[in-house]
């Protein structure tokens, strides 16, 4: 059973995803600045520019013209854009975003794109063709649940803040940390079997720093929200204990790991040129702090969250009555508990990263 479908469809997550779209440009930098140095001339074809979990488009395309900048300044070569997702992805929007009704038939003059379905811990590419690969936040989900009891909380990591009688064992933690080390390592020797020599790659996903996580205040209100509808028998209580999100929130050193680390699966296959973690704006947490507008605050954050947190409820809770019914409530009891405290759910979008070259 695959853990998600991907991102919530028809639209929703292009326009509720600002804050990832901000984390992208956070460290999209590095890579505008790799491409400015590379060699284009002394090769032949196409330059080949792939992104790893573009779900709906809008910030795939946002990323990849910004790259095609920094490319067409150097060479006239042809490009081709590929925008890679599970197969479940809403492809319709992609195609729709890369080509707007009465806009031109393609992205660029000479820049050729395309869309591959399937999993990016498998090999999606020919050998030897891309010179640049990127993934945003993607990487973050795994490839499947470890199979270990969860009852008390639906994320690995554990709650954001103490909660009385949550647990997350550490059985638990373990097997999910193993789970995101194996998945990873994956996604390296995939991504090296399709770089060229040379070729960049840039890995970027919510994380977790210090003082904060990503995962803190969205999982929290989630998790809270959930426990709701459980004391008004809208949820089963064995339905809440069987939700866990299959999503790992890296430290620096475990995205690197697999390249860097002694053994590892990768290692000797790249260069480590930057790694580094930040913790990029989000958007309806500046307008709080300029307007004070808590309700605006909160259905903001909701739709955020909404875009990613829907899917994987939708499989795991599948056998419940009426789930468009129960996600309405479910969405508006998150609402209503953000706006109500706001600091207590705060978001800080921590993001880690790193650059690597294929040598």
């Amino acid at each position: 059973m695959p853990v998600t479908t991907g991102m919530k469809g028809e639209g929703f997550y292009d326009e509720h995803s600002a804050p990832q779209l901000a984390a992208i440009a956070a460290v999209l930098p590095w890579l505008e600045d790799a491409l400015g140095t590379m060699e284009w001339a002394d090769r032949e074809g196409p330059i080949v520019l792939a992104d790893f979990g573009c779900s709906e488009g809008r910030n795939s395309i946002v990323a990849a013209k910004r790259l095609l900048a920094v490319i067409r300044a150097r060479t006239t070569r042809p490009v081709q854009t590929v925008h890679c997702d599970l197969p479940t992805n809403n492809f319709n929007q992609l195609f729709a975003n890369l080509f707007p009704a009465g806009g031109p038939s393609r992205v660029e003059p000479n820049v050729y794109s395309a869309c591959v379905g399937g999993s990016m811990f498998d090999q999606l590419l020919p050998p030897g063709t891309a010179s640049v690969a990127m993934t945003f936040n993607a990487i973050g989900y795994l490839d499947r649940k470890p199979q270990v009891p969860m009852t008390d909380y639906i994320l690995p990591m554990g709650p954001g803040r103490p909660r009385s009688g949550v647990q997350v064992t550490r059985e638990a933690r373990q097997a999910y940390a193993d789970q995101a080390r194996d998945d990873l390592a994956r996604f390296f020797l995939a991504r090296a079997r399709e770089l060229v020599a040379g070729g960049k790659l840039l890995v970027a996903s919510f994380g977790s720093g210090a003082p904060y996580r990503c995962s803190d205040g969205i999982y929290d209100v989630v998790n809270d929200a959930l426990l709701d509808l459980v004391a008004a028998r809208r949820i089963p209580r064995n339905a809440y204990e069987a939700i866990v999100f299959p999503v790992y929130f890296r430290t620096e050193e475990e995205l690197v790991e697999p390249v860097v680390g002694a053994g590892s699966a990768a290692e000797k296959m790249y260069r480590l040129d930057r790694v580094g973690s930040t913790e990029s704006p989000v958007p309806f947490n500046e307008r709080l702090r300029e307007n004070g507008d808590v309700k605006a605050y909160a259905r903001d954050y909701t739709s955020f969250l909404r875009a990613f947190t829907e899917p994987i409820l939708r499989l795991t809770l599948s056998g419940l009555p009426n789930l468009d019914g129960l996600f309405t409530e479910l969405y508006a009891q998150i609402e209503s508990r953000l706006a109500a405290d706001p600091e207590g759910y705060a978001l800080h979008y921590v993001q880690v990263a790193a650059l690597f070259t294929r040598v």
